[in-house]
């Protein structure tokens, strides 16, 4: 019997239980180059910061950086700092960026340019001989638009021209040589949070993980309104998952930072995300900021109603190191907190499960859309394969870049599965054969809708208005199971249609993705309904849960 669970915007608080170590996964600190080169300094920089944070934070292992922004560590100071750590029992591992001015939007090396070449490599080595394990944090991509490159580049598109260039690189400059100077070492990829758009850049997520011993997740999502890309609380999630599933097991860690903060809430979230992902090890970026003090404006305006993160709980005195428990100071303490109340629970769950969506590599189309379908109570399950078998799948507009896609779907309609595809794909693939499934059209109409019905005769009253393109089908052909209402006339927000014996949904998308969280709760519940229909549980309640 299917479960139905009532979801509300207030969340239960699980108090932490303290432990030596955290039972469900790894915690790691990232050191960034301007950290580690002041490490040098043990009495005034290193012992102060490391002391305040590992009163606060249980702590497994540290990277050290040698090169971010032209800036190399010096050996002295890499051998002072890795010393300190391995005497007090923390694992050591190395990190690159390979950035020449980060605050020159993010300028990165040119991977054609013989000069930038020799350093790239020059850096990979001297970081192989320090340690055993490297990690590249986030820029391992290419920008570059030099004349030079541009007649590189030839006739090729900027995307074929870098996924080239970069997976050359990854081998020549950086894998390969780091492994002829230390033939034990582990070159870890650590990809951002921007996966939608990878292949414009060079990061290559069909070919690199097989390059690189391993790969690592920028589960990082931040302010989803004031950042810059705006993405939604459940990208950390769902981005952690599709690494999972590109490499099953070759995944090691999410990793999280306090960027674009407004409260701590949204820093602890992060991080419950991460661990709800089943991520092995988190990552805390950096040194430096988990030294932070702690300030009352990052509160929340809803603090003391009873929700997840309790500010009150978390300033109770603490002290890791054995001696007498302290106040908290930092912003350690808040990472410590939030990962002690997702440990709690992490091992009561089981293997992460959702709605199967298929996202081709390289493919681009409706992006990001995936998170905001979550963050509406649709758990999903994003993979680079077409998902066989199973009972319902929803595809969106990236799946129109494999070009035998509408095969695929009239093959599960065939073996009585359902098809979710979203408007999007539709436009796409209505002059690409779906007419033999069923004659619908995504037209160049649109209109602003804030009533609907759900099949039952009653009209249900939205908050906001919502941008949505008209859909055109035959009456008694398909089947309208929502509608948006505008005046005397209504089109389909999820649509239904019969083909051999299976089932077809057309799910509309607003204009705006975020206009899917103007939808009511009776309007959200029927969606839920449909596509949660092969999930053990469904959810009931308004937009932003997931």
């Amino acid at each position: 019997m299917k479960k139905i669970l009532t979801v509300i915007p207030i969340c239960l608080l699980f108090l932490p239980g303290l432990s030596q170590q955290y039972r469900n996964f790894k915690v790691s600190i990232y050191c960034t180059a301007r950290d580690v080169a002041q490490m040098n300094d043990t009495t005034g920089f290193l012992m102060p910061r490391w002391v305040e944070i590992s009163r606060q934070l249980k702590v497994d292992k540290v990277y050290l950086e040698t090169h971010r922004d032209l800036l190399i560590v010096d050996q002295k100071t890499l051998d002072i700092a890795k010393k300190f750590f391995g005497n007090r029992g923390i694992e050591i591992a190395g990190g690159i960026t390979y950035t020449v001015k980060e605050s020159e939007h993010f300028q990165t090396f040119c991977y054609n340019d013989p000069q930038d070449r020799k350093k790239v490599k020059e850096i990979a080595e001297y970081t192989a001989r320090n340690f055993d394990e490297i990690i590249l944090d986030d820029f391992f991509f290419t920008s570059c638009k030099t004349d030079e490159a541009i007649k590189d580049k030839g006739t090729r598109s900027w995307t074929q021209y870098r996924l080239e260039l970069m997976s050359e690189a990854a081998q020549n400059l950086v894998v390969g040589p780091a492994k002829r100077v230390n033939p034990g070492v582990k070159v870890i990829i650590k990809y951002p949070n921007w996966y939608e758009h990878f292949q414009g850049l060079g990061f290559n997520l069909e070919k690199e993980p097989a390059l690189f011993d391993g790969i690592y997740t920028g589960t990082e999502t931040r302010d989803a309104v004031l950042s810059e890309q705006h993405l939604q609380p459940y990208h950390g999630y769902n981005i952690f998952r599709y690494f999972e599933n590109i490499t099953p097991g070759r995944n090691g860690g999410g990793w999280v930072d306090p960027f674009g903060m407004r409260y701590y809430d949204r820093y602890a979230e992060q991080l419950w995300i991460t661990a709800f992902a089943k991520a092995p090890e988190i990552t805390l970026f950096n040194f430096s900021q988990l030294a932070r003090p702690i300030y009352s404006t990052f509160l929340s305006p809803w603090q003391g109603q009873n929700t997840s993160f309790d500010f009150n709980e978390m300033m109770r005195p603490v002290n890791y190191t054995g001696a007498m428990p302290l106040k908290p100071a930092t912003l350690a303490r808040v990472a410590g907190f939030a990962l002690e109340t997702a440990d709690k629970t992490i091992g009561e769950t089981g293997h992460p499960v959702g709605i199967k969506s298929y996202k081709p590599f390289h493919s681009t189309g409706e992006d990001f859309l995936i998170s905001y379908l979550g963050m509406i109570g649709l758990p999903m399950e994003e993979g680079p394969e077409f998902p066989e078998g199973e009972e319902l799948i929803l595809l969106t507009e990236e799946a129109a870049s494999d070009p035998g896609i509408v095969e695929k779907i009239k093959g599960r309609l065939r073996a009585g599965k359902k098809v979710v595809i979203t408007s999007g794909l539709l436009r796409e693939l209505q002059v690409k054969g779906l007419g033999d499934i069923v004659e619908l059209r995504y037209t160049d109409r649109k209109v602003m809708v804030q009533d609907y019905t759900c099949g039952n005769y009653r009209l249900v009253h939205g908050e906001k208005p919502v941008l949505i393109p008209q859909l055109q089908y035959f009456t008694n052909d398909s089947w309208e199971i929502v509608s948006g209402i505008s005046g005397a006339n209504g089109w389909p927000l999820l649509h239904m249609a019969d083909y051999s014996k299976g089932r077809l949904f057309v799910l509309t998308i607003p204009d705006n993705f975020a206009d899917l969280y103007n939808y009511p709760p009776e309007v959200l519940n029927k969606i839920r309904e449909i596509l949660c229909g092969a999930l053990e549980i469904s959810m009931e309640g308004p937009s932003g849960i997931s």
